[in-house]
């Protein structure tokens, strides 16, 4: 992977443009407008959300993303999109599908409703919020993906992916996927060296790997020596550290501050680098 792909602005996958800084819209709630045009204003062209109104207002994303497209600050191709589907188990009483349907008919439903959610007619990516089963694929998953699949030949979603996947889980989706994910989304402990298990097997299948809770999961690890040798040596954040680390390890991170200061100070990372050695100081912060 060439330098300018794996740390730009933007890199390629599949053909297709995608920015290599994703902002997150979990757990925002009636702040999620707010907060989605604040990330845009700050340079932000990434969103990421889902149809799971339990932990996500996709429907605030959409309100943002009206006045933006509607004042004509920026056009719809100038935004990447993605969103998710979420099992009913994983949802509260608000489901956005009918729950007796099976599951290829709760996936159009589900993706319909996002569409009308942010004022769009395709997703630039589309994401399994995670398989039915702690371990294993159940054949729901395998309904479930065909059916993304169809949406993806259909020219409705640009991209598909999964999200709080385990290695063992990829391998079987992998097998079985006509349509190979473009993405893996998961929460990315340092102390598995930032999930590399599963980076690495994303790495040998051409996969892009994005990570989320990258500060809130690693709250202790960052508190570590380590972080303050480098963090003072290139003068920026210990966000700014954890992220310009992610890039240069290609993944595609995702925040969710909701503070706009920081979503500028987070997109300021494409202006340093790590050495290989700090790379590796702070791959292995946790040991």
């Amino acid at each position: 992977m060439s330098e300018d792909i794996r740390m730009g602005p933007v890199r390629l996958i599949q053909g297709i443009e995608v920015p290599s800084f994703f902002y997150g819209t979990a757990w925002k709630e009636e702040r999620t407008e707010a907060l989605v045009l604040a990330a845009i204003e700050a340079g932000f062209r990434a969103v990421d959300t889902a149809n799971q109104r339990r932990h996500y207002y996709e429907e605030g994303v959409g309100h943002a993303l009206s006045k933006v497209l509607g004042e004509g600050r920026l056009k719809r191709g100038e935004l990447f999109l993605q969103s998710k589907f979420t099992y009913a188990a994983s949802q509260d009483h608000r489901l956005p599908y009918d729950p007796d349907a099976d599951y290829a008919t709760q996936v159009e439903q589900s993706f319909s409703r996002t569409l009308k959610h942010l004022g769009t007619d395709y997703l630039d990516s589309f994401i399994l919020h995670g398989p039915s089963l702690g371990q294993g694929l159940a054949e729901a998953d395998r309904e479930v993906w065909r059916a993304m699949e169809s949406l993806c030949k259909s020219g409705s979603v640009r991209l598909i992916g999964v999200s709080n996947i385990s290695e063992d889980q990829l391998r079987l989706l992998i097998e079985f996927a006509e349509i190979k994910p473009a993405f893996v989304q998961n929460r990315c402990f340092a102390r598995t060296q930032w999930d590399s298990e599963v980076r690495k097997q994303c790495r040998d299948h051409g996969i892009v790997y994005q990570g989320f809770s990258l500060l809130t999961a690693n709250v202790s690890e960052l508190n570590r020596p380590i972080m303050d040798q480098v963090t003072k040596r290139h003068g920026c954040t210990k966000a700014q550290a954890v992220f310009r680390f992610a890039l240069q390890l290609g993944m595609i991170p995702l925040t969710g501050t909701s503070d706009p200061e920081h979503m500028k100070q987070d997109l300021s990372v494409y202006d340093f680098a790590f050495n290989a050695d700090e790379i590796a100081m702070i791959e292995n912060v946790a040991a």
